[in-house]
C-alpha cells in the first residue's frame, strides 16, 4: 500500500535563507546592483524633503508678512501726461472700503554719501527715500538697530538705512552718532533696518521723513509708491478699484499690484522644479531596475548547477522562482533603505544649510522603501520565471 506523497513546503525562514546565498557569495556585485536603487531612492527623497522645507518657509514667510498687502506705483498709460500719482492719492485710497492701513513712500532726487568729500557722480547705487512713519507698520519691517522715525524725527535731518545701504556706508554701530550726506545736509542716523522683503527699494536707501524731504531737500512731498493694508477678504475687491481711485481722471496710468505674487510665483516654480527632478529620479531608479534585472538573469545562467540540484533534491518551480524574486527584493531592500537614508541626510544638510525648518514626511519615506521594493519586484520577475522554468536536466548539465 502506498502512502500519499507529502507535497514539498519552503519556509518563509528557508525561502529568505537561500535567497541571500547570492548575496553572500558575491557581496561586491550585489552592493553595486543595490547602488543604482540608493541614488534613485535617494534623489527622490532629498527633492521631496528639499521641497517641503522650502514651502514651508515661503508659507511661513507669507504668513508674517501677509498677503492682504497691495502696492500702487505710477506708470505710462495711454493718456497724455506725465505718469505720476496726483496729490489726493493717499487720502482717496484711505476712503475705500476694506482699507485698514496706507502709507506713502517718495522718491527723493539726491545722493547718500558717507562723507561730503565724495564726488557726486560715485553714487553706490544707493537712493533716498522719504516715507511717512506707518510704512514700517504696514510693510512689518523691524529694526536691527536704534528706532525708527516717529512724527519728530521725521520732520528734522534724521535718516534709517536699509539694510544694504547701512552695509556699503560702513554703518553699524549707532553708538557714536554717525552722520551722512544727503544733497546738501548732514542727516543723523538713528536706525538700522532690517532685510524687507516686500519692499527692496528701501534696503539700498537711507529713508527720512517726508516733512523732512520737503524742508532741507526740496522735494514737493507726492507719493510716488502707495502701500495698503486690506482686509482678507477685501484683496481682490480693493486691488480692482484702486486704479480709478487712486487716480480717477487716468487710471490708465495707475499700476496696482501684490508685492507677495513673487512669493507665490517663487513657489509655484519651486513645484514645477520639483517635479522635473523627481522624473530625473524616476530614470535613475528605471536604470537601477535593469541593472538588478540584468545581475539577477547572470546570477540564474550561473547558478544553473544549484538550481538543478535543488529541483533534483525536490524543489518546485514556484520554490525557485520565490528564491530568485526574494534575492532580488533583498537588493531593491537595500538599496531603499540606504537611499531613503542619504536622501534624508542631504535633505538635513541642506535644510540647515538654508536656515528652513527639516521637513521629512513619514509617508514620503514609506513611499520611498515601497517604491524600491516594487522595482526590485518588477526587475526580479523575470529571471525568477526564467530559473523556475529550467529542467533538471537542462540545469545540471555540464557545459
Amino acid at each position: 500500500m502506498t502512502g500519499d506523497l507529502t507535497p514539498s513546503r519552503l519556509h518563509p525562514a528557508d525561502a529568505a535563507r537561500t535567497a541571500t546565498i547570492g548575496l553572500r557569495t558575491r557581496p561586491t556585485r550585489a552592493l553595486l546592483s543595490a547602488l543604482g536603487i540608493l541614488i534613485g531612492i535617494a534623489a527622490m527623497i532629498a527633492v521631496l524633503g528639499l521641497s517641503e522645507s522650502s514651502k514651508s518657509d515661503l508659507l511661513a514667510q507669507l504668513d508674517r508678512l501677509g498677503t492682504n498687502l497691495l502696492r500702487v506705483q505710477a506708470t505710462e498709460g495711454i493718456s497724455l501726461g506725465a505718469a505720476q500719482l496726483p496729490k489726493t492719492a493717499v487720502g482717496m485710497t484711505r476712503r475705500l472700503e476694506g482699507v485698514r492701513e496706507v502709507s506713502a513712500q517718495v522718491d527723493v532726487a539726491a545722493n547718500v554719501f558717507r562723507t561730503d568729500y565724495i564726488p557726486a557722480a560715485r553714487t553706490g547705487g544707493l537712493m533716498v527715500k522719504a516715507v511717512d512713519t506707518r510704512i514700517i507698520g504696514t510693510l512689518k519691517g523691524t529694526v536691527a538697530a536704534g528706532r525708527f522715525l516717529d512724527n519728530v524725527a521725521a520732520r528734522y535731518p534724521e535718516a534709517v538705512l536699509g539694510s544694504v545701504a547701512a552695509e556699503r556706508l560702513g554703518i553699524t554701530d549707532l553708538s557714536k552718532r554717525p552722520r551722512i550726506w544727503i544733497g546738501d545736509q548732514w542727516f543723523s542716523v538713528i536706525g538700522i533696518l532690517r532685510t524687507l522683503d516686500l519692499n527692496p527699494d528701501l534696503d539700498r536707501s537711507a529713508i527720512i521723513g517726508i516733512p523732512a524731504a520737503q524742508i532741507y531737500l526740496g522735494s514737493d512731498g507726492v507719493a510716488s509708491t502707495i502701500f495698503v493694508r486690506t482686509d482678507p477678504g477685501s484683496v481682490d475687491r480693493v486691488l480692482g478699484l484702486l486704479a480709478s481711485a487712486v487716480n480717477p481722471q487716468q487710471p490708465d496710468q495707475v499700476q496696482a499690484s501684490r508685492p507677495t505674487a513673487a512669493i507665490e510665483a517663487r513657489a509655484a516654480a519651486a513645484s514645477a522644479l520639483t517635479q522635473l527632478l523627481l522624473g530625473l529620479g524616476a530614470v535613475t531608479l528605471l536604470v537601477g531596475a535593469v541593472g538588478i534585472g540584468n545581475i539577477m538573469v547572470i546570477s540564474v545562467l550561473e547558478r544553473r548547477s544549484e538550481i538543478g540540484v535543488r529541483r533534483a533534491l525536490g524543489a518546485t518551480r514556484r520554490h525557485i522562482a520565490v528564491q530568485f524574486l526574494t534575492e532580488s527584493l533583498l537588493l531593491a531592500a537595500i538599496g531603499g533603505t540606504g537611499g531613503v537614508a542619504a536622501g534624508g541626510l542631504i535633505t538635513l544638510a541642506y535644510a540647515r544649510i538654508r536656515g528652513w525648518s527639516v521637513i521629512l514626511l513619514p509617508r514620503d519615506l514609506g513611499a520611498g522603501i515601497a517604491t524600491a521594493l516594487l522595482v526590485g519586484a518588477l526587475a526580479g520577475l523575470y529571471p525568477a520565471l526564467r530559473a523556475s522554468r529550467m529542467p533538471p536536466t537542462e540545469a545540471l548539465r555540464v557545459v
